[in-house]
């Protein structure tokens, strides 16, 4: 209006009813660009808390690692800020009260359905990601568990053979002990070993065991919406990170255990690299991750899951809707006995709670058995004449069956025994190696067993042929005279005739 139309201050004011002012204020005008309002920025009088909030925030996230009921309390706060700082702190109870249920309003709440856009130190993400792995030249389709710090963006990883619950507390726990303390805040999806049932507005009913394990290392737990895994960011982008560079190629392992500690190692020295976003190496961020982690318990946590199963006529339970079949001992035929399971062995325990037998556990959906043949094989042992009457025998392998057919009868106690002998030094496979050599050499006896045995694990030794050094004197031939031998035998053959 004033510069295409030639139309007066005055005379727009009129029109528009915009004071004047305001009209010569936008005619005037030079800077059209937008800048982004600070609205923490507040106008009046100087705020006389502000001086303190640093403090009181620094007690508040403290707090974070402590007991419960060892956290500050506003009026704790307000006591400590007067004996600190005396005179210089003139405010009162109800401005640091505020202040107090605000922040921890902040820093508690339960964000549920939704991730905070600034992730702070300590904080945690973590879920399961699937990768196969031969383990002593067999084929598994394991699991990995992955725990991710957003904050630095470093991130660690456990192998197993399944993604149980026992598989999630062991990776867990080797992660918390390998970092030297608990995220103080770590979030989940909503899988079956963890949430029992998901509660109208939000809430969780969580699953006993898990219960256990959270309050044992005192961290907050805290789920995303149902079917809402891209909440977790972080760690669903870690999943893939740690699939494509710790196990490509396809990870060929002997001992589980060890390798996961090399695991723990490597995920260290992966840090060692500059954050995404940050500039920083990912190893400084994370140190201030550290910082923020809630002490390590005193006392161990028991991953374990104790039951109570019940045996057949042979000694044998199952797990796993019966697919999966484990031995005990015939002393345990046809009774309830306890078990142990973990994330890598099945325990069984005798009435005190001691293990007597262990396996290796059994994963997948086909049907498989573990027998653990020495408590059959003592047993045996001590009563060979009833061998072919239980249903033992016809659990035995071909060759230890036909071996045993050879044997005479008063020999039958020993060669059992001898066979749990070399069971109890090596393993079944080994035995059953032994007693097919002996098969070819036809030993039916106990020591012929035990040589073959020790000479199928006996090491060949490599021996480099030995270089005699220079400078040693050759010796002259020595050739045997043994004329006078002769002579002596003439004689006495000739005193006999």
């Amino acid at each position: 209006m004033y510069y295409e139309q030639g139309i007066s201050i005055s005379q727009i004011s009129r029109e528009t009813n915009f004071d004047r002012k305001t009209i010569r204020k936008y005619i005037d005008k030079t800077d059209w660009n937008e800048y982004p309002i600070d609205k923490s920025v507040k106008r009046g009088r100087p705020e006389k808390l502000k001086p303190f909030k640093d403090t009181i925030d620094k007690w508040l996230m403290e707090d974070k690692t402590a007991r419960r009921k060892q956290r500050h309390t506003a009026k704790r706060i307000f006591e400590r800020l007067t004996e600190i700082y005396k005179d210089d702190f003139d405010c009162c109870y109800k401005t640091v009260s505020n202040y107090v249920r605000r922040r921890k309003k902040e820093i508690y709440a339960k964000s549920y359905g939704h991730l905070p856009l600034e992730h702070r130190p300590g904080e945690a993400q973590v879920d399961f990601g699937e990768a196969d792995f031969y383990l002593n030249d067999r084929l598994y389709n394991g699991y990995y568990i992955n725990i991710s710090f957003p904050y630095s963006n470093q991130g660690y990883t456990q192998l197993f053979k399944g993604q149980n619950q026992e598989c999630l507390f062991e990776g867990l726990i080797n992660i918390f002990k390998h970092i030297q303390g608990v995220p103080y805040r770590i979030w989940f999806d909503n899988a079956s070993t963890i949430v029992a049932k998901v509660l109208k507005g939000g809430d969780r009913d969580l699953t006993d065991d898990f219960l256990r394990f959270k309050e044992h290392y005192n961290f907050e737990a805290v789920f995303c919406n149902p079917n809402s895994g891209h909440e977790k960011g972080s760690v669903e982008s870690k999943v893939g990170y740690h699939r494509r560079n710790m196990f490509v190629p396809v990870p060929k392992i002997t001992n589980l255990e060890e390798f996961n500690k090399e695991l723990l190692i490597k995920c260290d020295n992966d840090a060692d690299r500059e954050h995404y976003r940050k500039g920083v190496k990912i190893s400084e961020l994370h140190i201030e991750d550290r910082k923020s982690l809630i002490p390590l318990p005193t006392v161990e946590f028991d991953t374990g899951k104790y039951l109570t199963v019940k045996t057949n006529g042979c000694g044998k339970f199952t797990l796993n809707n019966g697919i999966h079949e484990y031995s005990t001992s015939p002393k345990y035929a046809n009774e309830k006995i306890n078990i142990k399971i973990t994330a890598n062995e099945v325990i069984i325990l005798d009435e005190n709670y001691r293990e007597t037998i262990k396996h290796t556990r059994l994963y997948g959906d086909t049907k498989q058995e573990s027998m653990q043949w020495l408590p059959y094989l003592n047993t045996l042992a001590k009563r060979p004449g009833a061998l072919k009457y239980t249903g033992i025998y016809t659990m035995l392998p071909h060759p230890m069956k036909e071996y045993i057919e050879t044997c005479s009868r008063p020999e039958r106690g020993r060669i059992l025994q001898t066979i749990a002998t070399i069971c109890e030094k090596s393993n079944f496979e080994t035995a059953v190696k032994a007693v097919s050599e002996a098969l070819l050499y036809g030993a039916a006896d106990a020591d012929s067993l035990t040589a073959l045995f020790s000479r199928l694990n006996t090491p060949e030794l490599d021996l480099k042929p030995a270089r005699v050094p220079e400078g040693i004197p050759k010796l002259k031939k020595v050739v045997t005279d043994v004329s006078a031998y002769d002579a002596l035998i003439k004689e006495a053959g000739g005193s006999l005739c």
